[in-house]
């Protein structure tokens, strides 16, 4: 066999369609678009979004079922920016194959990608989110029953520097010296330096940085949380309900930073519960298990009061609960949740949601990209 030389060029004013180089393609993306196709995912898409699009002016969109393989495409890969899965389909053979591109088509830009994500509401992705669950649904591969409920904290894209006071609109820096020249530490005239600020805001007593009195100025949607690494960021609570036979995600639902883990397990619950019911799931959720984090009695009592058998860890206390000034049916939940979490089902159920919980977790926020995003 006689040596092969790389080209220093390349050119050729024209190639045929036929010599074009060719993919045997990914054997996952293949299942995974015989699976779309047997559901009609791209036609059900079109009809979704059709109403967000001018009828028969301008030239064609990215359709849509070419964008969400796209973003489908970023989180299995673990993709965490719109450039990188773009890159990444114009590169491969294979995912061109799985977007459906002929060979002559050039691949979407991630401007298309941008585009399109602020065209279509959240409502259009929560619709195709119920949809991922129907094809699963029909092909037996959700149960619906056994629900476990976690969440974890994201940092909002917004630093604390940005902060501002709500009732006056002022940043720290502006606040402090109002604080100053309040205390007559400083002239009304004069401008305190950097090093002063400092100095004067670490001797300053009482000093909390409160949600109620602060707000960011370039995210006011954030909050201010203490983070499990202890440090203080602007953030989001990221919570899912996730089936504790199949391993499905039910709900990915965003909170506040600031409301606790007992404030929003019902919420949450009832939201996997409609996106079953849209996706014409005939089961109710039954049982929920959950960590210590979500163990409240007013969160047990309206749990059971909507027919929920609860799997809440409790926490260790000091010192015996006392019932006198809370009404019956908060200790009835309590000590019925208690009962069950000791029992050998619910050891098994709270085994299954540290697994799986933790799971989901880590394949969105750590691989799928979501702290970065």
């Amino acid at each position: 066999m006689a040596l092969g030389k790389r080209a220093s060029e390349t050119q050729a004013a024209w190639v045929a369609s036929t010599d074009l180089p060719k993919s045997p393609g990914h054997v996952f993306y293949k299942k995974l678009n015989q699976l779309l196709a047997e559901a009609r995912f791209d036609a059900q898409l079109e009809e979704l979004c059709r109403p967000h699009y001018a009828a028969g002016r301008g030239r064609p969109s990215l359709p849509p079922g070419v964008y969400f393989r796209m973003l489908l495409f970023g989180y299995f890969e673990g993709i965490g920016s719109q450039r990188g899965i773009a890159w990444r389909c114009a590169d491969s053979l294979s995912l061109r194959e799985f977007l459906g591109l002929a060979p002559t088509e050039a691949s979407p830009d991630h401007s298309s990608l941008t585009k399109i994500r602020n065209r279509l509401p959240l409502e259009i992705h929560l619709s195709v989110f119920q949809l991922v669950l129907q094809i699963a649904a029909e092909k037996k591969l959700l149960s619906g029953k056994q629900v476990a409920v976690d969440s974890t904290t994201l940092e909002a894209n917004a630093a604390m520097k940005s902060i501002i006071r709500r009732d006056t609109g002022e940043d720290w820096k502006a606040y402090v010296t109002r604080l100053m020249r309040e205390e007559g530490v400083i002239d009304d005239e004069d401008e305190p330096t950097d090093d002063e600020l400092r100095r004067f805001d670490q001797k300053r007593k009482n000093k909390k940085v409160s949600n109620a009195d602060w707000q960011s100025k370039t995210d006011g949607d954030s909050r201010i949380t203490k983070m499990k690494d202890g440090t203080t960021h602007l953030a989001y609570k990221a919570e899912h309900v996730v089936d504790l036979q199949t391993d499905l995600v039910l709900a990915a639902e965003i909170y506040h930073a600031d409301q606790s883990d007992s404030q929003t397990l019902v919420d949450s619950v009832v939201a996997a519960q409609t996106h079953l019911n849209e996706a014409k799931l005939a089961a109710n959720i039954e049982e929920v298990a959950a960590d210590k984090g979500y163990h409240a009695a007013e969160t047990l009592e309206l749990a059971q009061s909507l027919g929920l058998r609860t799997y809440v860890a409790e926490p260790k206390r000091p010192q015996r609960l006392r019932w006198h000034d809370k009404p019956p049916e908060f200790q009835q939940a309590v000590y019925a949740n208690r009962r069950r979490t000791r029992r050998n089902k619910g050891k098994r159920l709270q085994r299954k949601r540290s697994e799986l919980t933790e799971r989901t977790f880590a394949h969105t926020c750590e691989t799928g990209g979501g702290r970065r995003a």
